[in-house]
Formats: C-alpha cells, structure tokens, sequence
C-alpha cells in the first residue's frame, strides 16, 4: 500500500468544454470521480457568481466535490486583455465553494523573463495571495509553459520568491521535460502541492493524447512519491483522446486503480 493519506481522484472541467454543467457532473459521477476543477472560461465564469451557486449545488447534489476554481488569471497582469480584476476571480470561486483558485505565473516562460518582469509577477502574486487568504481560499500556480513556473529550477526560484503562506502549485507532466525533468519538477513544488492534473501525452503537433493505461506506470511512480511525502494531493484527470466523454471513464479506471479505488 502507499504511504500516507490518500487524495481522491477527479476531472478538470475543461476537458469537455463542449458539455453543460450538468453533463460534466453527470459524466464524472458515471465515471467514479469524486472531485472537480470547475474551469472559468466556459463553464462558470469570473463575475458570474450567480452561475457559481448554481454550478456548487448541482456538484453537491451529485455528490461531488469542488477542490479548485481553474481561473485563467495571469498574475502580474491585471486588467490587460480584458482579463477580470481578481476581486471578481476570487468572488467567483467564493460563491462556487472552491476552496482553492488556480492561477498563471505571468505570460512568460522562465527563460524569456527579465529581473524586472519576475518581480512585478512576483509582487501580484503575494498580493492576490493575501486578498485570497483573507476569504479562506488558497492560490496555487498552474505549472505550465510560458509562464514562471516552467521547470524545475524556476519553480524553485519563483516559490522562495513567494514565502506568504497561500501560496502553492500544482503540477502536471509537462511534454516539455524529459522524464528526469518531470521528476524533478514533482519533488521541488511538492512542498507547496495544492493537487495534480493527471494526463499521458506525447509530444507532438498537436500533442498525442495518450490512453492513461500506456502512462500507468510513470503515475504509479508519482503518485508514490506524493504519498510518500505524507502529501492527500488529489490527482485531476485533464482532456482525452478526442475530447471524447466516452474516453473518460477508460482512463478513470486507471487512475481509480492506481489510487486503490479499485
């Protein structure tokens, strides 16, 4: 058995941006997921909290539950783009009952950013994080291309850089990195792990998703190393093949298995 607690299994939502609420609930429930990321572009929008209450009693009512609002703020940029302010972002994920916001580290990778740009990305991330912490929600950083928390070595610079207490990552095996790489990432944002978002992708273009069977065992792995580290991360799964709903509870009985819901 693995070590330590356990995390529960799940979906973000914007797997299937193509499907309602109410089928989103309704495929994962089918599917023996218990947890979800509700994203905020399609399925409940930033300001919108109206539709967030909505959205938190048709997930409670199923059974399910909320562990993240997906929004897609962009630390250090406020209001360009037409992003909404983050009062608006974190009022969202308040009315949804989501006890934890993602958010991006800027719009640039580690490699293209300058001193100056990391600590304006910096400053609003301690800023968002307090404003968040005051309502009970914490913030964790999407880990991901183009953006501060890219790699390894960056997520370590850019975390040290974030000492406030509400600030954490989350993390995926990014195509990006070389198997090394990608466990590397794993052991330097575990400390700060808010949950995983759980894919086997090849690169290409476009990328090759994969059946989550042909990455059982590098999840195995992962999912040791989380548990080994007294971590009850929960591990999300993100898009299938051909953005399918009938491709998710294939891939839901390989993350219940190696979870041991099985």
């Amino acid at each position: 058995m693995m070590a330590g607690p356990k995390g529960r299994p799940g979906l973000v939502t914007v797997t299937f941006r193509q499907l309602s609420p109410e089928n989103i609930v309704a495929v994962a429930k089918s599917s023996g997921l218990q947890v979800l990321e509700w994203g905020g572009d399609v399925h409940v929008p930033a300001g919108d909290t109206k539709r967030a209450r909505e959205v938190a009693a048709l997930t409670s009512a199923a059974g399910l539950e909320t562990v993240c609002y997906g929004s897609y703020y962009r630390a250090g940029h406020e209001g360009d783009g037409g992003m909404p302010p983050f009062a608006e972002v974190l009022e969202t994920a308040v009315a949804l009952g989501a006890p934890c916001i993602r958010v991006w580290a800027g719009v640039r990778g580690s490699d293209a950013a300058d001193e100056a740009y990391f600590r304006k990305v910096c400053a609003d991330a301690d800023r968002i994080a307090g404003l968040a912490h005051s309502r009970g929600v914490r913030i964790a950083f999407e880990f991901h291309e183009g953006t501060l928390n890219d790699n390894a070595d960056s997520a370590a610079r850019f975390l040290a850089a974030l000492p406030h207490p509400n600030v954490f990552s989350l993390w995926q095996p990014l195509v990006s990195l070389d198997a090394e790489q990608r466990d590397r990432s794993l052991r330097v944002v575990l400390p700060r792990l808010a949950h995983v978002h759980a894919f086997h992708w090849l690169p290409g273009d476009p990328i090759d998703r994969r059946p989550m069977s042909e990455g059982q065992d590098d999840w195995r792995a992962w999912l040791k190393t989380i548990r080994g580290a007294g971590s009850n991360a929960d591990a999300l799964l993100e898009f299938v093949r051909a953005d399918a709903p009938e491709m998710l509870a294939e891939d839901a009985a390989v993350l219940r298995s190696l979870m041991r819901y099985e």
